[in-house]
């Protein structure tokens, strides 16, 4: 790796009790760590906007709202490019591909709107989940910043 190279790549690790009150914690926490890119304010509440709604999902479906759960946000930039992972410990999906469906939800009893995935989905460029029940879920999230400070990394 060049030392330009090396200079474009950074990465983060945050990890927090599965507490409601630590999704705005984590949201700002991102997207200070993306900042350094000089993203739009739609590139940033884009992003801000999906690391909500993963950690929401990994609070209410991955631990039933069960503050002893953790969960992890990894977040790595390269060139102009964040990648971001949101990962539970929790219960897992049981089917993923219903889970995916927009409008479905697996607590409508709490209102919820299910469209979470359908949401990370469209914000970025790329999206991945995978699960395992019993033993969690990991959400996996790319997106190219276009900002002038971008290009000239």
């Amino acid at each position: 790796m060049s030392e330009e190279q090396a200079q474009a790549h950074n990465f983060m690790t945050l990890q927090f009790a599965a507490k409601s009150e630590n999704e705005s914690f984590a949201r700002v926490t991102v997207a200070a760590f993306v900042s350094q890119l000089d993203p739009t304010m739609n590139e940033l509440s884009d992003l801000k906007t999906v690391i909500s709604e993963a950690v929401t999902n990994s609070i209410i479906h991955g631990y039933n709202s069960d503050s002893t759960g953790m969960v992890t946000i990894t977040a790595e930039i390269n060139g102009d490019t964040v990648t971001m992972t949101v990962e539970d410990r929790g219960h897992g999906i049981e089917d993923l591909d219903l889970a995916k469906q927009p409008l479905y939800t697996s607590k409508p009893e709490l209102e919820r709107s299910g469209m979470g995935f359908t949401i990370m989905e469209n914000f970025m460029d790329e999206f991945e989940v995978s699960s395992e029940l019993g033993s969690g879920t990991s959400i996996r999230m790319k997106k190219r910043i276009e900002s002038k400070k971008a290009l000239y990394n």
